[in-house]
């Protein structure tokens, strides 16, 4: 395991507003910090952040673009916010970092903006677990788990969560739930936490508040999650690439509200 900091930020600050009755209220507002991110010295980006996992976010966001093959691979993740920065050491460096910095896709994701890379380049080896079964039951169990939550969206608004969840007969678990500026930040912080603690993504659900984009299709795919949820709607590159790699997306997902648009195989509604 690598060593890490433990440097979170808090989650929320308090200002003053001004209502319609022009009476002066304190107000929680969801908090934004510059995180660059440094790989054996050499700067990467800077992402905004919460702050509240940054060392998860930096080791999911390497993970997530295929610039690192394994946690192994990861020596220390130091947070340092006297500097807003964070520096990563790997054992043997990053390969071929220039050629793969240079090529960069314009994404439709807040918060990150550009994936390294050809966005299709690991697609066609993806294989995701075709005998793993999401049960109608066990869906609506999480989106009750999800809508009860204590989050920092009910407090302050302005932000995307994310969440994995168990998927067992007609119940579900949240076993994390990361909530940041971009939902992309959110799913990055999970694949690092879930690297972190050896967690398997193949027989858990992926739950997201944001669109389902291309981008978070192929991340929970290269996360080897099956089942993709979000209470938002998705595009059409989205939904071709959930096709290919044949995971189970739901999108519209609220209360007892879903739309299934990929991967019926694996939904089994229930008796």
């Amino acid at each position: 395991m690598p060593d890490l900091t433990h440097a979170s930020r808090p989650a929320t600050v308090t200002v003053e507003a001004l209502d319609e009755h022009g009476a002066r209220r304190e107000v929680a507002i969801a908090g934004e910090h510059a995180l660059t991110v440094y790989v054996d010295k050499q700067e990467l980006l800077t992402l905004m952040t919460l702050g509240g996992a940054p060392e998860a976010l930096a080791i999911g966001y390497l993970r997530n673009q295929r610039l690192v093959e394994s946690i192994d691979d990861i020596v220390s993740v130091h947070v340092d916010w006297e500097v807003s920065a964070v520096a990563v050491k790997t054992r043997a460096g990053l390969v071929d970092l220039e050629g793969r910095t240079a090529r960069r896709t314009k994404t439709t994701g807040c918060g990150q903006g550009t994936v390294f890379g050809d966005l299709m380049e690991d697609v066609e080896r993806i294989r995701l677990p075709r005998g793993a079964t999401l049960a109608r039951s066990t869906l609506y169990d999480l989106l009750d788990r999800v809508r009860t939550h204590d989050t920092i969206y009910k407090q302050s608004g302005a932000i995307h969560g994310c969440a994995l969840a168990t998927n067992a007969p007609g119940r579900s678990e949240i076993l994390y739930f990361v909530e940041d500026v971009g939902r992309h930040n959110a799913v990055d912080a999970i694949a690092g936490m879930m690297w972190l603690d050896g967690v398997d993504g193949s027989d858990k659900i992926f739950y997201t508040t944001g669109r389902l984009t291309s981008e978070m299709v192929i991340k929970a795919a290269q996360m080897s999650v099956p089942f993709l949820v979000s209470r938002s709607g998705l595009t059409q590159m989205g939904h071709d690439i959930a096709d290919k790699v044949d995971m189970t997306m739901i999108g519209r997902a609220s209360n007892r509200h879903y739309l299934l648009f990929t991967g019926g195989h694996r939904f089994r509604p229930d008796e």
